[in-house]
């Protein structure tokens, strides 16, 4: 038993760590910690404690994502950006030198250009998935939660109608 809760929590605080780091840039990010903490609820009661709340802030968030023409466009341009740079560091393209950062400690400056820094497929192909995933994502949202993003809209816009009508009545 000590060897699947050892694994469990391995799992489980990779998951969260990766959500964290992935929640600013495209992707599922809050989904990986979802998941994280799905796993680790398995063995850890308090993080089965907050599996309900993130759940419902994740789809929240992606029903909101879905709610409007503009938001669905700007996800989908998004992803496709996100899918073509990565086509662009797989491709592993030469650019003039632009500058070189100075060193910092132990860190080696880094010189940007004549090739881009840590391009190639391995970066390349991890943005490509990262934009296949926030596509689909979008895709299974735009089914799942449009119609109700919708609904919700247009009772938030009843009842401010209702308010303003009867503000003017009164």
């Amino acid at each position: 038993m000590p060897i699947r809760k050892t694994g469990v929590t391995v799992l489980g605080w990779m998951l969260v760590v990766l959500g964290v780091i992935s929640m600013p840039l495209p992707g599922p990010g809050l989904l990986i910690l979802l998941s994280g903490l799905v796993v680790l609820s398995q063995e850890y009661e308090w993080a089965e404690r907050r599996v309900e709340p993130v759940k419902k802030k994740a789809f929240d968030l992606a029903k909101t994502g879905v709610s409007t023409y503009p938001k669905i466009l700007i996800s989908a341009v998004g992803a496709c950006a996100v899918i073509a740079f990565g086509v662009v560091l797989g491709l592993h393209p030469r650019i003039p030198h632009l500058f070189t950062t100075p060193q910092i400690g132990p860190v080696r400056p880094i010189e940007v250009g004549p090739e881009i820094p840590f391009s190639g497929w391995a970066t390349g192909s991890s943005l490509i998935f990262s934009g296949l995933v926030a596509m689909g994502l979008l895709i299974y949202s735009i089914k799942r939660w449009r119609g109700e993003a919708l609904r919700e809209r247009r009772r938030a816009r009843e009842a401010r109608q209702v308010r303003k009508e009867s503000s003017t009545a009164a």
